[in-house]
């Protein structure tokens, strides 16, 4: 049988031949990194969770109705986050950097020879010195709810986070299902010192130095009512970001891929074709 017709074959005796998630730990820099993948397109696509996040914790819409016919999506868990633990994560200097690299070199273990990212928060700065320091390999980026630097401002929204008993049970239940209480409320104390860290270098910097090295098509997404990310922040990566797409949603919060799935999985659709 021709493989097209045992493909439509197979898709009309088993629903879910084309839209199953399957997830698999792949040995990258000394870690086992956990990921889940989608999808049999062309054009690979890898998201980015943002901090304590995982594929699927982060993304629940985009995993199940991002087009599979022309993406393959995969979802990773940085190292120490999601089921990509053993190790416990910490927060070195150059945290964001080894995640940039572990994320590619994953990508490349699975043998993809180029690949999209779609980065969230934490996942949008990872993203972003994903796409300076590897051009060649990233083909198109979508980021949102991310900063280049550390303000004063910043630093006094994190410290509002830290005791994660003050969180909202709807955004607190999942993470502490996937971590338990302790290393759950335990990370996002490291987090919280981690990111501020950034704070005591030149201008805040985390990854400003790199933005006028990204080469790729770019679209940057801002939630006009993002309580975590004041706007000024899209506006300045926006600016230094060479030919990028500045996209705003007036009711777009920190969540807007979630919140807004189809609105956002079609822009970004839209955008990485």
């Amino acid at each position: 049988m021709p493989r097209n017709l045992l493909y439509s074959h197979l898709s009309s005796h088993l629903p879910h031949f084309r839209t199953s998630v399957t997830s698999a730990k792949v040995a990258v820099n000394g870690v086992h990194l956990h990921y889940q993948q989608t999808g049999e397109g062309g054009h690979a696509v890898l998201l980015l969770p943002g901090m304590l996040g995982s594929g699927e914790t982060d993304f629940g819409p985009q995993l199940k109705n991002l087009n599979k016919k022309l993406f393959t999506v995969v979802a990773w868990d940085p190292r120490g986050y999601g089921h990509s633990r053993p190790p416990d994560r910490d927060f070195p200097a150059d945290f964001f950097e080894r995640d940039a690299k572990d994320a590619v070199d994953l990508m490349k273990a699975l043998k993809f020879k180029k690949v999209s990212l779609l980065g969230w928060s934490d996942g949008g700065i990872t993203a972003l010195i994903a796409a300076a320091k590897y051009p060649s390999y990233i083909h198109k980026m979508v980021i949102w709810g991310a900063n280049a630097y550390v303000t004063d401002e910043d630093s006094m929204i994190y410290e509002g986070i830290r005791d994660v008993s003050k969180w909202s049970e709807r955004t607190r239940k999942p993470l502490e299902a996937l971590y338990g209480y302790d290393y759950f409320a335990r990370t996002c104390e490291k987090w919280v010192d981690g990111i501020r860290q950034f704070k005591h270098l030149p201008d805040g910097n985390i990854c400003r130095h790199l933005l006028p090295q990204v080469q790729c098509p770019t679209l940057i997404v801002h939630g006009e009512k993002d309580p975590l990310v004041p706007r000024f922040h899209a506006d300045f990566i926006h600016e230094h970001v060479k030919g990028s797409r500045l996209h705003l949603m007036p009711e777009g919060k920190h969540n807007l891929h979630l919140r807004f799935a189809n609105e956002f999985n079609r822009l970004a659709e839209g955008f990485l074709q």
